[in-house]
């Protein structure tokens, strides 16, 4: 009966021990906040690259594709994927109009495993002027991918 009695007991203190979180018995991937970092500099990279050949469209793939994205700018909120997507095209219809982006990340928050913040500047530079401002990108994990679900760009 004692024996019983201590085999049961052993197997309830490995289920509460394997439920309690402990890292030593848990099995899942460790969180590492800088892997988050460099992919979400390594998406902005290829953003920044898309601009620069003139392919919106491929900007704009980092972007959450909801109604709920949210996009801040010099013309106020306009909500939803397309919406943005329509304005970049309206306010920059040409490769002469876009010019050439960089992105300077000043500071980008992990704040867990879905969740982020960037902020920095961006500059424009084009044949008749050079634009420029900054940038704060709220970023969220949806199916496993980073993407951006709300931009205030001024």
């Amino acid at each position: 009966m004692i024996q019983k009695n201590a085999l049961a007991y052993f197997v309830c203190l490995l289920f509460l021990a394997a439920c309690s979180g402990n890292p030593s018995l848990n099995t899942e991937k460790t969180f590492e906040p800088i892997l988050e970092i460099e992919q979400i500099n390594s998406i902005m990279s290829l953003q920044q690259d898309a601009w620069n050949k003139g392919d919106i469209e491929t900007f704009m793939q980092p972007y959450w594709k909801s109604d709920s994205l949210i996009f801040v700018g010099k013309s106020g909120i306009n909500r939803g994927w397309q919406n943005t997507l329509d304005n970049y095209k309206k306010s920059y219809p040409s490769p002469e109009q876009m010019g050439r982006l960089e992105f300077e990340n000043s500071s980008i928050e992990i704040f867990d495993q879905r969740r982020a913040w960037v902020v920095g500047k961006w500059t424009l530079y084009r044949t008749a002027d050079t634009l420029g401002g900054h940038y704060t990108l709220n970023w969220n994990k949806k199916a496993g991918a980073w993407v951006i679900t709300s931009d205030h760009s001024s």
